[in-house]
């Protein structure tokens, strides 16, 4: 069995632990659900330093550091909110890289502008940071949740790969 296929969260879990890195998560729309899924892996101490579950625009601007001019400007379901979460994470976290998701998971709370499974996720490593807008559509809420985490843990490995020796 090769490394693509393994669970995501083994996946990371393998390549954290290659490259020495500890990872973190700012989660909004997830809830925890990335850092639950990689803390389901034993071991997972030696590269997860925690999260924090900042579902609300209080949590945001006071634990994550986004400036409320953001918040208020763009919204929290937004590109430079969902960097500001990554950023904040990793200074509050002290950790190498972090995941941050923000988005409308359902069934209630979709506009026009931001419908039902929209979701931006960031991905802090080092100097970087990549984010992306991901449009899941109108699906069951547990399923907008599964299919951003497992978005942002493969956006994570995307950014190491660039970054980083592994291939």
């Amino acid at each position: 069995m090769g490394i693509c296929d393994l669970p995501i969260q083994l996946r990371v879990a393998k390549v954290l632990k290659e490259e020495h890195l500890v990872m973190g998560t700012a989660e909004s729309c997830t809830g925890g659900k990335i850092a639950s899924l990689i803390t389901s892996v034993s071991g997972s101490s030696e590269y997860f330093a925690g999260g924090v579950v900042s579902y609300s625009n209080e949590v945001k601007r006071n634990v994550l550091g986004v400036a409320e001019a953001d918040l208020e400007a763009f919204g929290a379901v937004s590109q430079p909110v969902v960097e500001q979460m990554a950023r904040g994470a990793m200074r509050v976290l002290g950790c190498d890289c972090v995941v941050a998701t923000s988005g409308v998971a359902g069934p209630k709370g979709g506009t026009r502008s931001k419908p039902v499974g929209m979701v931006w996720i960031a991905v802090a490593y080092k100097e970087r940071i990549l984010s992306e807008c991901y449009r899941f559509g109108k699906n069951p809420r547990w399923m907008n949740i599964s299919l951003s985490t497992e978005a942002a843990l493969e956006m994570l490995l995307k950014v190491i790969r660039e970054e980083g020796t592994i291939a």
